[in-house]
């Protein structure tokens, strides 16, 4: 039998595992900055463009970046290889997997592509709260917090920037376009597997309402698939005085704590995980009036634990730290899904965990 050391807690073999484990986790940071780079320089597009296989000196020639950064460029490459965003080769040469074609961009505007989102994950304005999460906790607490979350306190957020996340992208018109953009184009993404693999969920709806809809990139998935349905969505002034008069859906403008237009069906995509129990309850019964007795909800959003794969609960968790972190709101488990629906007046609720990270949640009067 080995020494004990540390307390007679742990044998020696086993924290000198940890202390791998421990560096592992604390390089996290430059795993996800070197995704940030690759993404940033555009490398899955390079590799695309040279027919899908590419040396690094390939790619320091078509991201026309000069020979100095070819060792850091090289560090990226086989770093992100090792994790399966690429692939290499025994002669050397990259090549895409399923998760850098992700990484593609998609002319289309159908597919949708995963890098606006990846990057937005990865932009210095959202990563910094996170930096300062320490800083946030140790800086104490004015008043109650009902909500066991961070709407009293103030978010880090809020504490890095001066103001919340909302008042920062309507200042910044940079910003608040990329914020939207890239959310436009994961929604496109996921809407696309959505209505191709469970289009039950929107047969059969003459109207839908899609409330914190956006740019309306759910919504006119939603037309395109049935064009029987009228779609409208629901969004903020601001929001909607960009956004274009013609085309199959209908933008209103307006507060969905306030009114929601009448619908058969209201859309709710990536939204109540912004907000506070308190204000999602607020908004759900604005969803029940809205509604007819033979109306539904349609959550589109985290369940915690709804995978059984370990990476999606995992993800999960990180999510809701990050959530945690920018805004007022978090991701729930079903118990809390629950108790938000049962608060709001409706009687039954159906999960369907078929979007990875993602389910659709339909709820019932």
């Amino acid at each position: 039998m080995e020494p004990q050391c540390n307390v007679g807690m742990f044998t020696r073999a086993e924290l000198l595992e940890a202390s791998v484990e421990l560096r592992h986790h604390a390089l996290g940071c430059v795993k996800s900055t070197a995704l940030r780079c690759a993404v940033k320089l555009g490398v899955a597009n390079a590799i695309q463009r040279r027919g899908g296989r590419a040396s690094v000196e390939d790619l320091l020639t078509e991201l026309s970046l000069d020979a100095s950064r070819l060792r850091c460029l090289h560090s990226v490459m086989r770093a992100l290889a090792a994790l399966g965003v690429f692939k290499e080769g025994s002669d050397g040469e990259y090549g895409l997997t399923a998760i850098s074609s992700l990484l593609v961009d998609d002319d289309s505007s159908v597919r949708g592509s995963l890098r606006p989102i990846t990057l937005l994950y990865l932009e210095p304005a959202f990563v910094a709260p996170v930096l300062n999460l320490a800083d946030w906790a140790l800086a104490g607490v004015d008043g109650s917090d009902d909500d066991n979350n961070c709407s009293a306190r103030g978010t880090a957020f809020k504490m890095t920037h001066g103001e919340d996340v909302w008042d920062v992208l309507a200042r910044d018109a940079f910003l608040g376009d990329f914020f939207n953009g890239a959310l436009a184009s994961e929604t496109r993404f996921l809407m696309d597997i959505a209505i191709r693999g469970s289009p039950q969920v929107f047969e059969g709806i003459a109207s839908l309402v899609d409330a914190g809809g956006g740019t309306g990139a759910a919504a006119q998935a939603v037309a395109a698939a049935f064009p029987d349905t009228r779609c409208t969505v629901l969004e903020l002034p601001q929001v909607v005085d960009a956004a274009p008069i013609d085309g199959p859906v209908r933008f209103v403008g307006g507060d969905m704590t306030k009114f929601i237009p009448p619908a058969d069906a209201v859309l709710l995509k990536n939204v109540l995980h912004d907000w506070s129990d308190k204000d999602c309850v607020i908004i759900l019964k604005r969803c029940k009036e809205a509604i007819a007795a033979s109306g539904k909800v349609i959550v589109i959003d985290i369940v915690l634990g709804s995978s059984s794969l370990a990476i999606c609960n995992e993800t999960q968790l990180w999510l809701d730290l990050f959530m945690s972190t920018v805004t007022t709101g978090k991701e729930r488990r079903e118990e809390e899904w629950y108790r938000l629906f049962k608060e709001a007046g409706f009687s039954a609720y159906k999960i369907s965990p078929v979007l990875g990270l993602l389910s659709i949640i339909e709820v019932f009067l």
